[in-house]
């Protein structure tokens, strides 16, 4: 029974990162005009920071070294904030930008790292 329950958490915490991603790409989408122009680095730190902390909580389940999961979370986010930079340059009114990508990687630490410290406390 506990196999089963510790299955079931770990396909959570992966599909809720994923789904998470799909709606960072969803957002990626909108043309320029549909994005409001206030705002915008506190959104890319405050998502990353989202999908930081599911991703901390997915690799927590793949391996005991809670220094290897915030490393593996904050890489994947980041790797994730390239493509989805990278995504823009094909949206109209959208442009990649490396201060956005620097802003996603901080903001995924930021969550992973507060995760960490909430799942410690547990």
């Amino acid at each position: 029974m506990f196999l089963l329950d510790r299955l079931a958490t770990r396909r959570t915490a992966w599909s809720a990162s994923i789904a998470w991603m799909a709606v960072i790409f969803g957002l990626s989408s909108l043309p320029g005009s549909a994005v409001p122009s206030t705002g915008g680095t506190y959104a890319h730190f405050g998502v990353y920071a989202i999908l930081g902390a599911l991703l901390y909580l997915a690799f927590r389940h793949e391996t005991p070294d809670t220094g290897r999961a915030l490393a593996l979370a904050v890489i994947t986010a980041s790797a994730y904030g390239v493509t989805d930079e990278l995504h823009q340059a094909f949206v109209p009114g959208r442009v990649p930008d490396v201060v956005d990508w620097a802003v996603d990687t901080l903001g995924a630490l930021a969550g992973a790292w507060l995760m960490l410290v909430a799942t410690r406390r547990r």
